[in-house]
């Protein structure tokens, strides 16, 4: 499955440390005076999302960001240029295969919302492929008088006659789901539909889906997502469907999958009991069978091959595996107990495995190297494994995914780096790729600009890596505007990657772009991701702003002319940055952040974050959480860098009162910030081009006023 390319980067996204016996004793007798000691919140009417004071507040300050941001020269024709970009026709149409067509959902200026079409691999290869309409998102919405938002669609094998659409209202998590026809193109009325909820619906045939959903009181987990897995059979209705798994209400969630490998069904249920600390079923005469794992693995089938990734070390059947490697067994063997495994990889310490996938004969593993990618073709076969690397077009970013992991060994590859647009290609995986398929064009001037990768050296003396890109001059100027992003949480990676929009709205003006790899974040392992989790969060923040002093040290940019970006967990970071060292910084964008630590776990999905973060109602662990959390640590007598918070009422997973409290206390204190808030677009900020375009319009005008 392959989807549209991500313009600009932003994580809008998705793993304890122990205390000593005594230490815990002290804490459960303070509890109580610790409890007493938690000041009043001035700002908890913020956190009403649609209350009257709270739109009212935020309608006033969008008045007055609006106002001053749009009145910058920048914005006009940053917004005019990004706008242009992301409608523009020579994107590529990423697809998807269902049966014998190839499915796109496209957007521009004409359809905002988009459509649903389709094509043949013939047509599609064309310069300019003939497309099938098969729906309308705009006409819909008109017809229906809804704010429909595409979600996304599933079917399934061998027919693919019918599919599940998902759209949201507004663009937030929430899913509405309906069943429709894809040979007549028309919704099914009394098929698979369910109302508005974060729920999740599953295949098994054609007369049968499996639903989590909002079944009711105590069918939701603490974070809002479905703890019940039901089997619904076409027909009936949702209140006859048979229950067939439960989790708890402090899992994170509950899921089931199907495989249709081989011409067979089989089904697995994941029980999320925090991030990276699940738990796997096989259903065994329509029975949860529990797979006996590490809690802290994931788990692939692959034909009749159990795929484990682990993210510890593990030793067992006389062996010790390292936390990162990828293993690999017969699922049969496995479900009886057998623990043989063949190492498919095992990692090094600058190389780690960001992803695998499957086609029907091959596993193909996508290598970060130095945050580089590689790329190798892992082959069972009658004498053991084999394995080759898979020839890319460079030292940048691939992204592979099978074009139909059950009836071929084909696979898209998309490439990209810094400088080169994304290009696809439609590769066997015992072949090199060398034509591509389709290729974006350059929309903006690279000619001149050059990349580096650097290493800063962090509080505890570890080495962090970043790349610096811009044009020569700008960089040896020793002045430059300078952003600085980054994420830094989740084991998710910074890749390099194209990005027509920081090329447009940045770069070609003179600008240069720091992209961060710092601990939190997935680039060399689960090892680099747990180097920051909970107690030792600092480590990310330590990392960040050490390759801030490090810019200064390069004689790359100094202070004055350094902001930061971030968003979600990349907005906690850059506001606690903001906060500890703002010495370190001139401008802040803070985008759908969380800021509010002592509260997090209350507001909407915040509770399912607390194996990254913590559980700030436990004193041994808000003991570190409150020595960062912005919204606790803000000073009224410290001078901080400016800062633009933006986030979007519709944020249904990251509440948009952390955006909203951090702005208004540091606000009253006297402190010069600015905030800007999409009445729709959910964690992604934005809900279609044009909301996209403005805010990253205010945004870059924004960083150009202060840094230039």
């Amino acid at each position: 499955m392959l989807w549209e390319s991500v313009e600009f980067i932003g994580i809008w996204s998705l793993m304890l440390q122990k205390f000593n016996v005594v230490l815990g004793a002290v804490f459960i007798v303070s509890a109580s005076i610790f409890a007493a000691e938690i000041p009043d919140d001035p700002y908890l009417w913020l956190e009403e999302v649609l209350g009257k004071r709270a739109l009212e507040f935020v309608e006033k300050q969008n008045a007055t960001t609006v106002k001053e941001l749009e009145a910058r020269p920048e914005f006009a024709p940053i917004k005019e240029q990004v706008l242009s970009i992301l409608n523009s026709k020579e994107r590529i149409p990423y697809v998807t295969k269902m049966g014998a067509h190839y499915y796109n959902l496209w957007r521009d200026a004409t359809n905002p919302r988009g459509v649903w079409r389709r094509t043949s691999l013939e047509e599609y290869q064309q310069a300019t492929p003939a497309w099938e309409t098969v729906l309308d998102i705009d006409d819909l919405a008109k017809t229906e008088s809804e704010n429909w938002v595409w979600h996304g669609s599933s079917t399934f094998p061998p027919k693919y006659e019918r599919a599940l659409i998902t759209f949201s209202r507004g663009g937030g998590d929430a899913v509405v789901v309906r069943e429709f026809d894809l040979k007549s193109k028309q919704f099914i009325k009394d098929g698979f539909n369910l109302p508005e909820a974060k729920s999740r619906a599953v295949w098994r045939d054609e007369n049968t889906v499996y639903v989590g959903t909002n079944f009711g009181p105590d069918s939701l987990t603490d974070s809002g997502y479905p703890r019940i897995v039901k089997r619904w059979s076409r027909g009936t209705p949702l209140t006859a469907a048979t229950p067939v798994f439960e989790g708890q209400k402090t899992d994170v969630s509950v899921g089931i999958s199907v495989d249709f490998a081989q011409g067979t069904i089989r089904e697995f249920i994941g029980r999320d009991i925090a991030f990276y600390n699940s738990e796997n079923f096989m259903l065994v005469n329509n029975a949860p069978v529990k797979i006996d794992l590490p809690n802290d693995t994931d788990l692939n089938v692959f034909n009749d091959w159990a795929l484990i990734k682990l993210r510890s070390d593990w030793t067992v059947g006389g062996a010790t595996y390292k936390g990162g490697s990828l293993l690999a067994t017969k699922l049969d063997a496995l479900m009886k107990g057998e623990r043989k495994f063949t190492v498919l990889f095992e990692p090094k310490p600058t190389v780690a495995l960001a992803h695998s996938t499957q086609t029907r004969g091959s596993v193909v593993l996508t290598l970060s190297d130095n945050v580089r990618s590689r790329v190798v073709v892992a082959t069972p076969g009658a004498v053991g494994w084999t394995f080759r690397d898979m020839k890319l077009p460079g030292i940048g970013t691939a992204s592979v995914s099978p074009v139909d992991e059950y009836e071929s060994d084909d696979v898209w590859v998309i490439y990209q780096d810094f400088l080169t647009p994304d290009s696809l290609y439609i590769n066997n995986v015992n072949a090199d790729t060398k034509t591509a398929l389709k290729s974006r064009p350059a929309f903006f001037k690279a000619d001149g600009i050059e990349v580096r990768q650097n290493r800063a050296t962090s509080k505890d003396g570890t080495q962090v890596p970043y790349f610096v890109l811009g044009k020569t001059e700008a960089i040896q100027s020793g002045s430059a505007p300078t952003i600085l992003y980054g994420y830094g949480g989740f084991e998710i990676s910074m890749q390099p990657f194209y990005s027509a929009g920081v090329g447009k709205a940045w770069l070609e003006r003179g600008g240069v772009y720091v992209l961060s790899n710092i601990r939190g974040g997935g680039e060399f392992g689960p090892a680099w991701h747990q180097a920051a989790l909970k107690s030792k969060r600092q480590n990310a923040y330590d990392d960040f702003e050490s390759i801030a002093e490090d810019l200064a040290k390069r004689n790359i940019t100094p202070a004055s002319h350094l902001g930061i970006m971030g968003g979600s967990n990349g907005g906690l970071l850059v506001s606690t940055v903001a906060v500890q060292r703002p010495e370190l910084f001139k401008a802040v964008v803070c985008q759908v952040p969380l800021t509010d630590m002592r509260r997090f776990h209350k507001l909407l999905a915040g509770a399912s974050w607390m194996a990254e973060y913590g559980d700030p109602d436990k004193p041994e662990e808000w003991a570190y959480i409150s020595k960062y959390s912005p919204y606790q640590n803000a000073k009224k007598d410290a001078k901080y860098p400016r800062i633009l918070f933006t986030t979007s009422t519709r944020d249904d997973r990251v509440h948009p009162a952390h955006a909203r409290k951090l702005f208004a206390k540091m606000q009253e204190m006297g402190h010069d910030v600015l905030y800007y808030e999409n009445t729709e677009g959910g964690h992604a900020g934005a809900a279609n081009h044009e909301q996209k375009a403005k805010m990253v319009a205010l945004e870059y005008s924004f960083l150009w006023k202060m840094l230039k």
